[in-house]
């Protein structure tokens, strides 16, 4: 092997697999960090049937350049209540699609310019202060990472096509197709990336080190190795997410056996596409794997329906859909009727009064578990109230005040308010979870004490939410009196406690850490007591 020995081999190898996968995780960073929410606009925009969610998952795989990513965020929004298992699975097969662009981009085939446009990135990253200009590096530096990191791999493999034993591995694939593909749902299973998993394909396949008939139910492999981040992502979460997790595993075991089963002729016909666009090795590569996800898509699409139903019988129970789109934000009614505008303002309102509620049930769950899927969904509904407060203050401000009379005017205004004090709800119960996720990493323990005071604060807190809501919905006043009642509790509540905690570590019964964790949730309950009362003070001020 001309002095070359297996030590080089594998530390070029996964030298280069590691500068790879860099690349990649750095470049989808920074591609997320330039589209900002646009990803959840997508999703929520384009979900609204199957062909739809197909479209926004090749859109987002595309963006994020990783179909484990698109598919851990649908997990996500599904465990969430904001996805509905249907929509998930044609996101999750546009994911499929839209992870081959990363195939593509490597068909490309410029790895002589890799460090040049690292040095370029580089530059992007450090001189210019732009936030805008800084992602836009990031993506460059890590795009040329990925050629980088391809060179290496590439580097590493050569040799191999010298060793009788791998010429002997390559056999075996070629001969027994199942061993193959095993052999690439593994490796994709190992590195958690099936792009890396594709690129080591490329980079065998353009050293000769690999037939194509040996390639490509490793490819296949790839494929099914994939699902298992999905499947990781859906342990402990909502039944609905399993659901969507197992219709990834099926639709791409099945996609999978098909194309073994015909591997012959999708091996002939990849062969004539390579002479036919006189493709090189990794172009050649990158279209088997985009003909094997466009043609699994086009022959599955059909059967979403019975997808649904398979992993709804694998996966029994009950699905929780929480609404988080507007419901009610007609922008007919803004110019036809304006009055009626406001009214459909209001219902919103009360829409993300209810999402708030949740929230905090959610963050108390967390405070109580520690189980990560709580605060996942606490995490969401957050971001859902957010967009929630943005659609509605844009939908008040297109509101003409010269259509509108008085008694309408004192709504408008309420609810301007009120969305105001459920958006900053939102925010506390956001940061009680950031604050149960530093106990957790930090390993503070708060006694038997402590918990059974923030648990009675929470209860308290979460009814005097309840009811502030309840009242701005039925513009009761007696209820709206109740809740400021309640918020003095609160009040007296948090001063209670404060004295309380203070006993405990004078006595030695708690460490500093867990004290200013304690107050600091106390203190943002009070907080979430206080925009309760201010929700209560405006039924009242229209009572007036």
């Amino acid at each position: 092997m001309d002095g070359i020995s297996i030590q080089d081999i594998i530390f070029t190898f996964i030298g280069g697999l590691a500068i790879f996968l860099f690349g990649i995780k750095y470049m989808s960073d920074g591609l997320q960090r330039s589209a900002g929410d646009k990803l959840r606009d997508i999703l929520d925009r384009f979900t609204t049937n199957p062909f739809m969610g197909l479209l926004a998952g090749i859109i987002v795989t595309v963006l994020l350049q990783s179909s484990s990513a698109t598919t851990v965020l649908v997990v996500g929004l599904v465990n969430a209540g904001f996805m509905t298992l249907r929509q998930s699975i044609g996101v999750i097969i546009g994911a499929n699609i839209g992870t081959t662009a990363t195939a593509f981009i490597i068909g490309i085939d410029i790895e002589a310019y890799a460090l040049p446009i690292m040095a370029l990135g580089a530059l992007l990253l450090f001189f210019f202060k732009n936030k805008k200009i800084t992602y836009a590096g990031q993506t460059v530096f890590g795009f040329g990472a990925l050629f980088y990191g391809m060179k290496l791999m590439g580097d590493g493999v050569s040799p191999l096509q010298d060793l009788q034993w791998f010429e002997n591995l390559t056999v075996t694939m070629s001969d027994v197709p199942l061993f193959g593909t095993a052999i690439g749902a593994f490796f994709t299973v190992a590195v958690q990336s099936s792009s890396a998993a594709i690129g080591v394909l490329q980079s065998l396949y353009t050293e000769n080190a690999i037939s194509l008939d040996a390639a490509l139910p490793v490819l296949f492999g790839d494929n099914i190795g994939t699902t298992i981040t999905a499947v990781f992502a859906a342990i402990g979460s909502s039944v609905a997410a399993k659901r969507a997790a197992a219709s990834h595993v099926i639709f791409n075991v099945v996609g999978a056996t098909l194309f073994i089963i015909l591997l012959v002729p999708f091996t002939a016909l990849i062969e004539s596409l390579a002479t036919a666009l006189s493709l090189g090795p990794k172009m050649t590569i990158a279209f088997a794997h985009g003909t094997f996800n466009l043609s699994n898509t086009i022959i599955q699409f059909p059967f979403i329906g019975l997808i649904a139903y398979l992993v709804t019988k694998i996966v029994p129970g009950e699905e929780r859909i929480v609404e988080s789109k507007p419901q009610h934000l007609d922008p007919i009614f803004l110019s036809q009727s304006p009055s009626m505008a406001i009214s459909q303002a209001k219902s919103e309102s009360l829409h993300m009064g209810q999402l708030a509620i949740k929230g905090l049930e959610e963050s108390r769950e967390y405070l109580n578990t520690n189980q990560s899927k709580h605060s996942e969904i606490a995490y969401s509904i957050e971001d859902a109230i957010n967009n929630l407060d943005k659609k509605i203050t844009n939908y008040l401000t297109q509101v003409s005040s010269e259509d509108i009379n008085e008694t309408d005017s004192a709504i408008h205004s309420s609810v301007v308010d009120i969305v105001r004090d459920i958006e900053r709800i939102g925010d506390h119960f956001e940061n009680i979870i950031e604050l149960n996720e530093y106990k957790i990493a930090n390993k503070v323990n708060l006694t038997e004490h402590a918990m059974d005071d923030l648990n009675e604060m929470f209860s308290l807190t979460l009814d005097t939410v309840e009811k502030a809501i309840k009242a701005f919905e039925d513009n009761d006043a007696e209820l709206a009196r109740n809740v400021m009642k309640k918020e003095n509790e609160i009040d007296e509540m948090e001063k209670a406690y404060r004295k309380k905690h203070i006993l405990r570590l004078n006595e030695g019964k708690c460490s500093g850490t867990a004290g200013i964790i304690f107050v600091d949730i106390i203190s943002n309950l009070e907080r979430i007591g206080d925009h309760a009362s201010n929700i209560a003070q405006e039924v009242d001020l229209e009572e007036s």
